[in-house]
């Protein structure tokens, strides 16, 4: 018989939140506790919660301990799905590094107040911008490669920093899931966003379904997960069927929208060249592995459903010439601060080296009738993560802790290790020569292996 579990579920207002939340209430016996931030869009979605016995609403911030610690006590699982995302996180990168990094700074110390703290598991969502860019044909990539973020992505970097708080915590039980891009039938209502040309048209994404990611909050709160599950990282997906390129994206999108295709609204040289996020994922089958939540929707099916949800007045599309929806894309794409072709009009050199390389690449960008648009290849690659993988982690030494900094070009400065011990802090060097902590857990299997930028960034955040 299944016992029923007490959920602290962050987040529930945002999308994988709220359908995890929606299938918790009406496919389970849990009782939930909410913490939301008060508000009038936040009370009004919740409003169908009202009176349920079963969903308890806290109204405070992830920011305020005491509301936390409210939150975890009595928690069998602790669901971290909440916090600022982009393009708000774009538009507020201090806010994003504070709401999201002293979030679960408050998580794990309320679960360590606990009079059993090995009793409460947590949950922690993670994202694929950890991961960073990926250019065709190295465009495969899993949780053991060494994540790296995009420049003036402070939304991941402050992932990265709020997953090494978790991962090094000393909590007995935790998991770092790190979510895809995601789609949701209320996608078309939010419109284009200057975003959308931070994207490369030759990118790769392995999309997960917002049903998939809700019915996954439920199938981790099951009793059948086993032991061997936790103190890992996974990649969340819906399956290889998901995996498309920008450019296939944005033809699904267009079409599901009523919109001409892209080459009759857009110009290739208002999409970046790099500097976003997105990978083939060459292990996320090991999570639908464990808990099986993958509903398998075909994706044409799912693109029909979500053009099933297209407000009405985008069917104007229909009839709009396609020089007007044009003139409206290129007005977006020169957006004042976050559009392209506002970067390239100014000037401004950091963000055409970061996302073109140069002017000179930009200017050189190929044409519709000239671009590659064909899909990569979905061979997985066989990476080398080193020799130590061949063997049980019980016999890793610190001899394989010098290998494995080797092959990500830095060193390993502890002069022992325990045998076997994976989650002591080691003193390592990269590249650049800066020094950093971190556990053999997370560096070989998060793939930590910071960069001079992020070794900045966490000198620069000051946790309050």
């Amino acid at each position: 018989m299944k016992k029923n579990k007490n959920i602290f579920l962050t987040g529930s207002t945002g999308t994988m939140g709220f359908e995890g939340l929606t299938r918790l209430v009406n496919d389970t016996d849990h009782q939930m506790t909410l913490l939301v931030k008060k508000d009038k869009k936040n009370i009004k979605k919740l409003k169908p919660f009202e009176g349920n016995n079963r969903v308890r609403i806290v109204w405070g911030d992830l920011r305020n301990y005491e509301k936390v610690l409210e939150c975890v006590t009595g928690a069998d699982y602790v669901l971290h799905v909440g916090g600022m995302v982009s393009p708000r996180a774009d538009k507020y990168p201090e806010e994003t590094m504070d709401v999201n990094i002293n979030s679960i700074i408050n998580i794990v110390r309320a679960i360590k107040a606990q009079e059993n703290p090995d009793k409460t598991k947590l949950i922690y969502i993670g994202s694929v911008a950890q991961t960073g860019h990926r250019d065709v044909p190295n465009h495969f990539a899993g949780t053991k490669d060494v994540m790296n973020p995009a420049h003036f992505d402070h939304y991941a970097v402050s992932k990265i920093m709020a997953e090494q708080i978790m991962a090094e915590s000393g909590l007995k039980y935790w998991v770092s899931l790190r979510q895809s891009g995601i789609l949701y039938p209320a996608l078309v209502k939010k419109g284009i966003n200057p975003i959308t040309f931070h994207v490369p048209l030759r990118g790769v994404l392995e999309w997960a379904t917002v049903e998939d990611s809700g019915n996954l909050l439920v199938k981790i709160c099951d009793d059948n997960v086993p032991e061997e599950f936790w103190r890992n990282f996974y990649n969340i997906s819906s399956g290889k069927a998901y995996r498309l390129t920008n450019y296939e994206f944005e033809v699904l999108l267009m079409k599901a929208i009523h919109c001409p295709p892209p080459e009759k609204i857009f110009e290739t040289n208002w999409f970046a060249l790099s500097n976003f996020h997105g990978c083939f994922y060459t292990d996320a089958d090991k999570l639908e592995d464990f808990l099986h939540f993958r509903l398998n929707t075909p994706i044409d099916q799912y693109f029909k459903h979500i053009q099933k949800e297209v407000p009405g007045y985008f069917k104007l599309a229909k009839i709009v010439p396609a020089g007007v929806i044009k003139w409206f894309m290129k007005r977006i794409a020169n957006s004042e601060g976050t559009g392209t072709l506002n970067w390239i009009k100014t000037n401004n050199e950091e963000k055409i080296a970061a996302y073109f390389g140069s002017l000179e690449e930009w200017k050189n960008i190929p044409s519709w009738d000239k671009l590659d648009k064909s899909h990569p290849s979905e061979e997985c690659p066989d990476i080398n993560y080193g020799q130590c993988f061949c063997k049980p982690t019980e016999e890793w030494d610190i001899n394989d802790m010098r290998e494995i900094a080797s092959l990500r070009g830095g060193k390993c400065l502890s002069e022992e290790m325990i045998k076997g011990d994976i989650d002591t802090q080691l003193l390592w060097e990269n590249e650049s020569h800066d020094q950093f902590y971190a556990s053999p857990r997370y560096v070989l299997f998060g793939g930590y292996f910071p960069d001079h930028r992020l070794i900045e960034e966490d000198k620069k955040f000051y946790r309050k």
